[in-house]
């Protein structure tokens, strides 16, 4: 069964043209190896392929120190935003394969199980704090949870004020239109917008048609009591698409012109402060702090939409990020992998990275963090409010996001309906799942 997979991956590999984004070391941004010391002294080697560019410098980084310190050699590299599977599939038939990757959840585990180590009774695995941050297949551990992170509008705290608002003037989807509009109204007296381009770029489209969607997709399973399903009704898409008019009309920048806006275009315009809301998540707080904004500026608040008790409603919480070892490496590189996973969450210096640069991880030695979307979070969940459940680990395929993502941008540039964003949401969940699944 594994050689079928093997050649379909082959198949795979072939027709993509998956690119790197940010890989190598640091003297470099498009290629090479994190790794240095004496590899001839080590038993076995690390070769991860990362899913977070916006964390691989902090990746090189680590990965180098272990080097250093073992002797063992860790490569990192990076898949550009948007093609970690069709990297994944290109790496893994390489006769140099990965030895440790990332799935996103049980959709993604069913592409890759054949692949998956059984890290049940491991060094690593006996580090969670909780078995429920395992990835399961069966009896075995597939796949194990190493971050849990959070997303919401990321807020410029002095733009609001100077827009003559504060945070307590927003817990509804009611009070951010208002005040929204109302800054779009008086953009050219205050001198900046009330939103970032919502870029629907590979960088940058993510945050849309798999974040924001997350939301319609909760509403619906939280009034049905279900976690999955292979038909999405689409109850909450008229709140989708109050949410994502209000974002593209009152930006900074004409909706017509998103489909090339990208990922830094929206990070650059809230750091230099064009606009005063950006959805992003806890993964973005290093990447602003490293552009020169400060604590005293920043917040990171609910994605209202219209639905469910907003007065009672957190960040949206959870994970999409599971450890895998590859099964198909040698008995010494999977070992390797191990231990330097393992010290990644139980040394200092690997939980400090992990903390800082990646958000809370649910292991026994986690170092508390200074990240303060994280303390947003979770201040808001001892305050009573309830996080939104990261349910887009139930979307039935890449080609439904994509499918929501290309309907999103032709709505916005005018030349398609929001007939056409809900047939991709509900008829191409219904298909999609029944491709997966068959």
């Amino acid at each position: 069964m594994k050689m079928k997979k093997v050649l379909a991956l082959g198949l795979i590999a072939m027709m993509s043209t998956a690119a790197f984004a940010g890989c190598g070391s640091s003297e470099s941004s498009d290629g090479g190896s994190a790794s240095t010391g004496d590899s001839a002294s080590a038993s076995g080697q690390v070769y991860y392929l990362n899913f977070k560019p916006e964390a691989d410098e902090a990746w090189q980084e680590i990965a180098a120190q272990y080097t250093e310190e073992t002797g063992v050699p860790v490569t990192v590299i990076t898949a550009a935003s948007g093609t970690y599977e069709e990297t994944l599939s290109s790496e893994i038939i390489k006769d140099e394969a990965p030895t440790l990757f990332q799935v996103n959840g049980p959709v993604g585990l069913a592409n890759w199980k054949d692949y998956c180590y059984d890290l049940k009774g491991t060094s690593l695995y006996d580090e969670l704090t909780s078995d429920s941050f395992a990835l399961y297949d069966g009896d075995a551990v597939a796949g194990i949870a190493y971050v849990i992170e959070s997303y919401g509008l990321i807020v410029n705290t002095e733009l609001l004020e100077q827009a003559g608002y504060t945070l307590d003037d927003i817990a509804s989807f009611d009070d951010l239109k208002t005040v929204a509009e109302d800054i779009t109204a008086r953009s050219s007296e205050l001198g900046f917008s009330a939103f970032t381009s919502a870029g629907m770029d590979g960088s940058s489209d993510w945050r849309f048609k798999t974040h924001l969607a997350n939301l319609p997709i909760y509403f619906e399973y939280q009034d049905k009591g279900i976690d999955s399903t292979d038909a999405i009704e689409g109850t909450y898409l008229d709140n989708y698409k109050a949410i994502w008019d209000l974002y593209i009309n009152n930006a900074t920048c004409d909706p017509s012109e998103l489909a090339g806006k990208t990922g830094d275009d929206a990070e650059n315009e809230f750091a230099e402060g064009q606009a005063v809301f950006y959805q992003n998540g806890s993964w973005e707080y290093k990447n602003l702090t490293d552009k020169g904004m400060t604590d005293d500026q920043l917040a990171m608040i609910p994605i209202y939409i219209g639905a469910g008790d907003e007065a009672n409603q957190g960040l949206c919480t959870g994970t999409e990020n599971y450890w895998c070892v590859n099964s198909e490496a040698s008995e010494e590189d999977i070992q390797a992998t191990i231990d330097f996973l393992t010290w990644m969450v139980t040394s200092e210096a690997g939980t400090q990275m992990l903390s800082e640069n990646i958000g809370v991880i649910p292991f026994k030695n986690a170092a508390d963090t200074t990240n303060l979307f994280v303390l947003n979070d979770r201040a808001y969940t001892e305050a009573g409010k309830t996080p939104v459940s990261w349910n887009f680990t139930t979307m039935p395929s890449e080609e439904w996001k994509n499918g929501v993502g290309s309907a999103l941008t032709a709505y916005a540039a005018g030349t398609g309906s929001w007939d056409d964003v809900v047939s991709a949401f509900v008829d191409g969940w219904a298909s999609e799942y029944a491709a997966a699944n068959n």
